[in-house]
């Protein structure tokens, strides 16, 4: 496929990931199926893990700091006895425990004690750096390695159902949660052993399954020897304008003169500004739209005016 020249496509892109692939994989099925190499991501999903992984394309890479800061929602199945040194299905066994009869309730007076801001340790089967170095590549150089424990919020911890030897659950939490590490800790808070047997992340900030596209139709798209060009046309119709993809930011819209001055990095006043007096102060992201309805800027309330934080060029 021949190249699209540069500044010809731009935009947000979600994806039902499958499972097996890395996120970094998707991202190359991204960048032949749509010919750029301007393609990024917005939260990892580990191979074992399936559902919506945000792509950023073109311009739309510069957004990519504030959709990975956004909340996320997944549902996940821990499966109990066992803990793994990976804490999911594709680690090794590294300790079994016997599973106390529980019911439900049981399941969620335990969970309760994992809702607010905790203080968590990741996997050690994870891309945290420890002196430069992620913490994976030295736990698979066989060295005793220990992630730096750190807060993360819980907003909603929710088990769905129990059976004698597995929950299931949804949560919704902050950037920089593990799930891999709620599912051994909720074991353990349960009196025995678990590690995660199935990881689907529903709903990335306002991007959710309903609107992905499925992934794998774009690795037919991106298959170098005979790619689909149905699929093909598909992932492109599918990209969402960036100022669609900024839906979860407070909007405003700027007139000529704002726009101009948006354009040269200059401070914005309000007034030309529609819709900038109802945002807070301090407020950051906003997403400042040209008269045009397309997306110009991502700026900052800051006092009497608005300042651009990220210019974007369509």
């Amino acid at each position: 496929m021949a190249r699209k020249k540069k500044g010809d496509v731009h935009g947000v892109l979600v994806v039902d990931k499958p499972k097996g692939p890395t996120s970094h994989d998707v991202v190359a099925w991204a960048r032949r199926a749509l010919g750029t190499r301007a393609v990024g991501h917005a939260g990892t999903l580990d191979p074992m893990a399936t559902g919506v992984l945000v792509l950023a394309v073109g311009e739309g890479t510069k957004l990519v700091r504030w959709l990975t800061d956004d909340d996320k929602i997944y549902r996940a199945t821990v499966s109990l006895g066992a803990e793994t040194d990976s804490l999911d299905a594709e680690g090794e066994v590294v300790e079994r425990a016997e599973v106390p009869p529980f019911t439900l309730e049981d399941a969620r007076r335990a969970a309760e004690a994992f809702v607010g801001t905790i203080t968590q340790r990741p996997p050690i089967f994870s891309a945290i750096k420890v002196d430069g170095e992620p913490l994976h590549a030295r736990a698979r150089r066989g060295e005793a390695v220990e992630a730096p424990e750190r807060q993360v919020t819980v907003r909603r911890l929710e088990i769905l159902a129990v059976r004698p030897d597995a929950i299931d659950l949804e949560v919704e939490a902050s950037k920089g949660f593990y799930v891999r590490s709620l599912g051994s800790d909720l074991a353990r808070a349960m009196g025995t052993r678990g590690h995660l047997v199935a990881l689907r992340r529903v709903q990335s900030g306002p991007f959710g399954l309903d609107e992905a596209f499925d992934g794998e139709a774009l690795a037919r798209a991106a298959d170098r020897e005979a790619p689909d060009e149905a699929a093909r046309a598909e992932a492109r119709a599918r990209l969402l304008e960036l100022a669609a993809a900024c839906r979860g930011m407070p909007r405003v819209t700027l007139d000529e003169r704002g726009e101009t001055d948006a354009a040269h990095g200059r401070a914005i006043a309000l007034r030309h500004a529609s819709g900038a007096e109802a945002v807070p102060d301090g407020c950051e992201p906003v997403a400042l739209l040209a008269p045009s309805g397309q997306l110009c800027a991502v700026g900052k309330r800051a006092g009497g005016a608005l300042r651009v934080v990220r210019g974007v060029r369509l």
